[in-house]
């Protein structure tokens, strides 16, 4: 896979958290209620949110790399160690206080990792391997 096709698939992987999030609170209003729902919602976002968080700070650390930098990474890993943290306490806040259901909210931040693998499947269709 070239430098080209894996940008291509991480671009992709929002589109798949998207329909994930809106499949699973679907069902999960459904199933079990606007508490469900509004809770996978918020595990969802929080999901999204980590993803970019993260691919940010690959990318981040790829250029610094391929710049040869001797900057210290230091300050990088401690402005998104508080980014992250910051997220973890706003779900943390969002969650207790509105009344959303925890463990649907849990199941909603799985979208991330469960959108990976529909990448990973949809790539070994697309290409055709075995």
């Amino acid at each position: 896979m070239n430098t080209a096709e894996f940008e291509s698939a991480i671009a992709r992987i929002p589109g798949w958290i998207l329909a994930l999030a809106i499949l699973g609170a679907a069902t999960a209003g459904i199933w079990c209620g606007i508490a469900c729902a509004g809770g996978f919602l918020v595990g969802a976002l929080a999901a999204y949110l980590n993803f970019r968080i993260i691919e940010r700070a690959v990318n981040r650390i790829a250029r610094l790399a391929q710049a040869g930098s001797a900057k210290s990474g230091r300050r990088t890993g401690m402005v998104l160690f508080i980014r992250f943290g910051i997220c973890v306490l706003a779900a943390f806040v969002i969650l207790r206080f509105s009344g959303f259901n925890l463990a649907a909210a849990f199941c909603g931040f799985f979208v991330c990792p469960a959108a990976v693998i529909l990448e990973i499947i949809y790539e070994l269709f697309r290409y055709g391997h075995s």
